[in-house]
C-alpha cells in the first residue's frame, strides 16, 4: 500500500496504481466491487477489471489514464513552441528549431506544411497555456465530465 487516508487506499500491484475506497473491511470474505451507474460507469468498470486482473497476478493491460506517446510528444512541442513565440520567434525560428534548418524549405515557405504544422502547435501552446490543460488533468474522462 503507497497511501492510506481513512478509507482511501492507493495501492500499487505490478506497475499499476489502483485507488481504492473501501466500504467495510472484509475481513476473510470475498471482496466485492461496487460501482455507481453514471457517466463513468465504462471507465470505473475497466479499472475494476484491470484491479481484478493485477491482483489474480495477470498482466492489468493499459492504463487509460496515461497519455499516449505521440499526444505527449506533441504537447511538448507545443509548449517548446509556446515559450518561443512568446520570446517573439518568427515561425520560421521556430519550425527551425523543433524540426531542424535542414526541414525547412528553401521556397514557398508560406504555403508549406510544415509552416501549417508550426502555426498549429503555436495555437495548441497558446490553448494549452490559456486553461486547457485542465482538459489533461481529466483525461480519459473529459468528454464525459
Amino acid at each position: 500500500m503507497l497511501a492510506e487516508d481513512g478509507p482511501e487506499r492507493l495501492i500499487e500491484f505490478q506497475g499499476s496504481l489502483h485507488r481504492l475506497h473501501l466500504v467495510e473491511d472484509p475481513g476473510d470474505e470475498t471482496a466485492c466491487v461496487l460501482l455507481p451507474l453514471d457517466r463513468l460507469f465504462e471507465l470505473r468498470a475497466a479499472a475494476a477489471l484491470r484491479l481484478w486482473r493485477a491482483l489474480t497476478g495477470r498482466a492489468p493491460g493499459r492504463d487509460p489514464a496515461t497519455l499516449p506517446g505521440h499526444r505527449r510528444d506533441r504537447l511538448a512541442l507545443a509548449l517548446r513552441a509556446l515559450d518561443a513565440r512568446l520570446d517573439n520567434a518568427t515561425y520560421r525560428e521556430i519550425a527551425a528549431a523543433l524540426f531542424g534548418a535542414v526541414a525547412l524549405p528553401q521556397h514557398g515557405w508560406k504555403t508549406d506544411d510544415l509552416r501549417d504544422r508550426t502555426v498549429r502547435l503555436v495555437r495548441l501552446g497558446f490553448a494549452t497555456m490559456q486553461g486547457g490543460y485542465r482538459r489533461l488533468l481529466l483525461h480519459p474522462s473529459r468528454a464525459r465530465v
